[in-house]
């Protein structure tokens, strides 16, 4: 089978659980004997080791996207011009900055989007859809995101592919739009969802909410859950000493790493037995973010406890196993929780119990892996308590953890990831 992975860059810059996954699918998918394309928009794509992928140009480049929105000149210019603004240095830059992942503000430009051939960067999607004819005829095309939905109908016209469309977390991005936006977005959503065969989730509550927001009919939607690279995690052979509670995802306070830094602190004051426990972070940042982390070290700083939390540059894979392995528990407090988590899954896979807000998909996934403790985000100490739990029942923690770790790698797998994709691929095409 011949596959077009369509799939939004993140430049490298932070922990990007869609990145990760569809690198990993992409590399599952070729070990089948299928020929997969990867093509990257806006960003570049880089591998779980940080290697950027070169297989095709960047399309939709980020640049490009932003000055031919809001510059008419910019929607005529020759290609020489516009390759500049597609160099790997200048989107390096742009990765460094806010704008890509950031939806306050870019309301205009996700419509323009979402109208593909209609919207203000028509030639760039007649320069994506030019170099996939030249690539030959794919039996699919799997777009990452729902919010390139614009693309489904042009690429069904000049291809003849199967359309498949992935879903994971757009709604956070949509529900940042501010008014009139918002709604118009969702509206346009839906009705071009009509142009599309198939669309892949990672939760039954991500799945539920988006067909209701989509007005998707329930045999149009599959379910298949967040895969990693199972072999590439060993487990935690020692308990930590002193104590260590982490945080892996991108550094953000819309994350709740404010929120885990406040129970940290807590916990440190408010019991001599935890005195010694201690905070690391992974996950990298963006220039949105660098103002909060000031902020936060300061916080703690002034605590007495700035010394005792650590920042911790590694994005890699190799990297994350040896922080997982550091730690005592894992938490990221996400207030509304997300569509999947893949730190939960990277931190039993280490032999790591977690601690997430009954909210979200973090219910769903807590409870199929039973490696962890769910709080209820409603209740000021409820993470604190739950953090407290683990850190002072070790062998508590140890059993969810292993036994977490054993669901993971029997169900959440990337090659089980693989098949069930396949079979929907399989759907779509029929």
């Amino acid at each position: 089978m011949k596959i077009v992975k369509i799939i939004p860059g993140a430049g490298g810059t932070f922990y990007c659980e869609n990145c990760m996954r569809d690198s990993a699918l992409v590399k599952a998918l070729r070990g089948r004997g299928h020929d997969v394309v990867m093509v990257p928009m806006y960003l570049p794509l880089y591998t779980d080791d940080l290697t950027p992928i070169g297989e095709a140009p960047v399309f939709f480049g980020g640049i490009n996207v932003y000055l031919q929105q809001n510059m008419a000149l910019f929607r005529h210019t020759p290609r020489w011009l516009d390759r500049l603004f597609d160099s790997a240095p200048m989107l390096a830059l742009a990765a460094r900055g806010a704008g890509s992942t950031r939806a306050a503000g870019l309301g205009e430009m996700t419509l323009s989007m979402l109208a593909g051939r209609d919207g203000k960067q028509a030639k760039e999607l007649a320069r994506l859809i030019a170099w996939l004819q030249a690539e030959g005829r794919p039996d699919v095309v799997h777009v990452a995101s729902v919010l390139l939905l614009g693309l489904a109908r042009p690429l069904k016209e000049a291809l003849g592919a199967a359309i498949v469309y992935g879903a994971t977390n757009e709604s956070v991005w949509v529900d940042a739009i501010a008014e009139p936006y918002r709604t118009r977005c969702w509206e346009t959503m839906a009705r071009k969802a009509a142009d599309a065969d198939r669309f892949i989730t990672v939760s039954r509550y991500y799945a539920d909410g988006m067909r209701e927001r989509l007005r998707i009919a329930p045999d149009r939607f599959d379910v298949v859950p967040m895969g990693i690279e199972t072999k590439a995690y060993a487990c935690a052979e020692a308990d930590p000493s002193p104590p260590c509670i982490g945080f892996l995802s991108r550094m953000s306070e819309g994350l709740g790493l404010g929120v885990l830094a406040d129970a940290f602190a807590a916990l440190k004051r408010e019991n001599p037995d935890l005195a010694a426990l201690r905070l690391r972070v992974m996950g990298g940042h963006t220039g949105d973010d660098r103002a909060f982390l000031a902020r936060l070290r300061r916080r703690l700083d002034a605590q007495g406890m700035g010394a005792d939390a650590e920042f911790l540059p590694d994005l890699d894979r190799a990297g994350r196993v040896r922080f997982l392995k550091s730690l005592s528990v894992l938490s990221v407090p996400i207030p509304g929780g997300e569509a999947f988590g893949t730190f939960v899954l990277e931190a039993l896979a280490c032999g790591v119990p977690v601690v997430q807000p009954r909210a979200g998909a973090f219910p769903e996934i807590v409870e199929a892996t039973g490696g962890g403790l769910l709080y209820d985000p409603a209740d000021p100490a409820g993470l604190k308590n739950a953090l407290a739990a683990l850190l002072r029942d070790r062998a508590r923690a140890r059993r969810l953890a292993l036994r977490g770790r054993e669901i993971v790698l029997e169900r959440y797998d990337i090659d089980r990831m693989a098949d069930a994709t396949l079979e929907v691929y399989g759907k779509a095409a029929e």
